[in-house]
């Protein structure tokens, strides 16, 4: 055998060897079939979550938070954490606000919704008071 021939054996073999142990590591995928159902309540509870944060960005929402002792970033994490219905309920009263008004009112549908959070022990949000 001539040394090409025998860099090109060992190459195979190395080769082969890496590809046999690979396989061990490839997983079987699984696919489950979404229902429409379930679809468009991904997509409203996406919507709703949007909707939220649209809400927590404005300034004097944090602000307020903050007075309150909830950290805004924790509120909206708090928020994201709710069941569906939760945010579709807090979603429908923050649409029934006045436009360019109302935000003592979103402030305190906030606090209402992380007091009854609280109040059921899904969080421990005010805790630190």
């Amino acid at each position: 055998m001539t040394i090409i021939a025998r860099i090109t054996t060992k190459t195979v073999v190395v080769l082969s060897l890496f590809a046999l142990v690979g396989m061990g590591y490839i997983t079987a995928a699984s696919a489950v079939i979404i229902g429409t159902g379930d679809a468009i309540r991904s997509a409203e509870r996406q919507a709703y979550i949007a909707e939220i944060d649209r809400w927590m960005a404005h300034d004097v929402i944090s602000k307020q938070l903050s007075e309150l002792g909830v950290d805004a970033g924790e509120a909206m994490t708090r928020a994201k954490a709710m069941t569906h219905e939760e945010l579709a309920m807090l979603v429908e009263q923050l649409d029934q606000l006045p436009a360019g008004g109302g935000v003592i009112e979103v402030i305190g549908i906030v606090f209402v919704v992380l007091l009854i959070l609280e109040l059921v022990g899904i969080t421990d949000i005010f805790k630190k008071l």
